[in-house]
């Protein structure tokens, strides 16, 4: 046999060599796997608990009742920034639930420098679980360089309110303003098609008004009105101050603020707002004394809620047993097929309530709704799952979250009982179809679409054409169909006379008080109260284990999903901007935002556009 070639010789050992190293290489990508495995899930690398600390709700960034899915890359990059980071609002509560029974937990303290968004009614929860940690005597404390809107909501709960003497506490009162379109599209040459049900349904009116209109004004001051007097009404109470305080204080904020010196921080202390003005490390000092324990660093003895919680929560691979109650969050954007967590999926959720319901043990289900609708299809497909489950003798408690409106409200009027936050919005029942046409822009362009089709139908719904009269007329046809079986299942499912409905329907949005009165809720209350409501309806007595349902992750999705739990979720879709950019860009953001979630392959809508302005 003849003697391989040198450059054959040479090529066989460069292939040899490559192999090898290809070979090395993967076997060392494994064996940091497995060492990642062993650290995020296996590795206690936890401190051990203190003899005597605060907890400490260090809430940076947007609270939320469902985390996003976490982004493999940006969750590797390390810690968000708070503008991107979420924070699940059930940590915080059994938190802070726990902490009050902790001999270990001295005190609470709030440090709310970065917390960019809570909501009132999730303010609300929050304010509920600290009440009962005051009754356990600890004390409760706020300490921030500069309290916004909703940060001081939360900071009044506190017994102490501590503010950096070049703080202040710049409160303005809530608003509802949106963007109008109308000009622009007619500017752009675009002819935006809009068919709706229910004469007050706004969705429409960004595409068709250059304002809001006087009827859509009317409604939106009522429920602001109503969300603002709990506002008020709470932080007066807290703070011992007379009813109109805080009303005072915003519309003289210019004169008292002049007559202070411009001293923002002095007038907030004036005003009884805050008690203590003190700088970063006076308050350290003083909370050191509160508390009545230091760290090695200098800094009272804290324990982060996070961290707190996970360790005092059973395992994640730990399964609920038993006969108990079943929790399902369906939060966001409701839409059509598969959707991963912060957004509502007709196929995912359809499928984990039959799941949920078929478990063993589960005697009751608490469906967590807090959505402004979205999808007609994708709301009938989830509606159809809660009826199934109650045909299988499981009762079904809705508990609202901070909106349950159109198609959120469409998938929780046939449960068993309807549970509301005070602050909930909730209503909006109308239908609507929009789609826009480019024809106008085009010939403009000097495009211009002809052709021949078969039927006088034929090729009616192209984006390039005028819109066909006839196709019109059955969208019409299609979306008053829509609206009529709502109508008739909000009169079923709340045992309503049809003439009832229609006087709280038309698109009207309608706060949690309001609601309760027309009988679109049984009562309020919070989570809490609702998952105690299906217990007794369950049989399940006063004493009962919760188990808070998720969707499945693969293996792959819960090693990301843990790695992103101990860095933080990101979630905005500019993470290289601040703050303030962030601000500029939302409008546009959230106009684009909601034209890439319509997803209904028939273009039917129950949504709740002015519910975006719930603060």
């Amino acid at each position: 046999m003849s003697k391989p070639s040198l450059l054959r010789r040479i090529f066989s050992r460069f292939w040899a060599g490559l192999t090898w190293f290809r070979l090395a290489l993967s076997n060392l990508l494994f064996l940091v796997f497995l060492v990642l495995i062993y650290v995020l899930y296996f590795s206690d690398n936890q401190q051990p608990m203190p003899a005597r600390a605060a907890l400490l709700l260090d809430l940076g960034g947007t609270l939320v009742e469902e985390k996003s899915r976490a982004n493999p890359l940006q969750a590797l990059l390390g810690e968000p920034a708070p503008t991107d980071r979420e924070i699940l609002l059930r940590d915080v509560l059994d938190a802070i639930r726990h902490a009050a029974k902790d001999p270990a937990i001295t005190a609470l303290v709030m440090e709310l420098d970065y917390l960019v968004s809570s909501g009132i009614s999730k303010n609300l929860e929050i304010a509920e679980a600290i009440t009962a940690f005051k009754a356990s005597g600890k004390p409760v404390l706020a300490v921030g360089d500069f309290f916004t809107q909703d940060q001081y909501l939360l900071a009044s709960q506190a017994d102490e309110i501590i503010l950096n003497p070049m703080g202040a506490v710049p409160l303005e009162g809530f608003a509802s303003y949106r963007n109008h379109f109308r000009e622009a599209l007619e500017k752009a040459s675009v002819s935006m098609h809009v068919f709706r049900a229910g004469e007050n349904k706004s969705m429409a009116e960004p595409f068709l008004r250059d304002d809001m209109s006087a009827q859509e004004k009317a409604i939106t001051a009522r429920w602001l009105q109503d969300f603002w007097s709990r506002y008020t009404e709470l932080v007066e109470e807290r703070r011992q101050l007379p009813p109109g305080a805080i009303d005072r204080y915003i519309d003289d904020y210019h004169a008292l603020l002049a007559a202070a010196e411009g001293d923002g921080a002095r007038l907030a202390r004036e005003q009884g707002l805050v008690d203590r003005l003190l700088a970063r490390s006076d308050a350290n000092d003083y909370l050191i004394s509160v508390v009545g324990a230091e760290d090695e660093e200098g800094f009272y003895e804290a324990v982060f809620f996070e961290g707190y919680i996970a360790r005092t929560r059973p395992s994640s691979f730990t399964p609920v047993t038993g006969d108990r109650v079943a929790v399902i969050t369906a939060e966001g954007n409701i839409m059509s097929g598969e959707q991963p967590p912060g957004t509502i999926g007709g196929d995912s959720l359809s499928r984990l309530l039959r799941q949920t319901a078929e478990q063993e043990g589960v005697k009751a289900l608490v469906l967590r709704v807090n959505s402004g609708g979205g999808s007609v299809l994708a709301s009938e497909r989830i509606r159809q799952a809660v009826t199934r489950v109650r045909a299988q003798g499981i009762p079904v408690v809705v508990s609202m979250g901070s909106v349950a409106a159109s198609g959120g409200y469409y998938i929780a009027a046939e449960a068993d009982q309807i549970w509301a936050t005070p602050a909930t919005l909730t209503g909006s029942i109308g239908v609507f179809m929009a789609f826009p046409t480019f024809e106008q822009l085009l010939d403009r362009a000097g495009i211009h679409t002809d052709g021949v089709g078969t039927t006088s139908l034929a090729g009616s719904l192209r984006f390039d054409r005028p819109l066909n009269p006839q196709v019109a007329a059955s969208l019409v046809s299609t979306v008053n169909f829509t609206y009529e079986g709502f109508l008739d299942l909000v009169a079923a499912g709340r045992d309503l006379e049809r003439a009832q409905v229609l006087q709280v329907a038309e698109g009207k949005v309608w706060s949690a008080a309001d609601a309760q009165r027309l009988g679109l809720v049984d009562e309020l209350g919070s989570l809490r109260d609702a998952i105690a409501a299906a217990a007794s309806l369950g049989g399940l007595g006063e004493r009962y284990p919760v188990e808070y349902v998720q969707e499945p992750l693969s293996p792959r999705d819960m090693l990301l999903q843990h790695l992103a739990s101990r860095v933080g979720a990101v979630v905005s879709p500019w993470p290289g901007l601040g703050a303030s950019m962030q601000g500029l860009v939302q409008p546009l953001a959230s106009v684009a935002r909601s034209l890439a979630q319509m997803n209904d392959p028939a273009h039917l809508y129950m949504r709740c556009l002015s519910c975006s302005a719930l603060p």
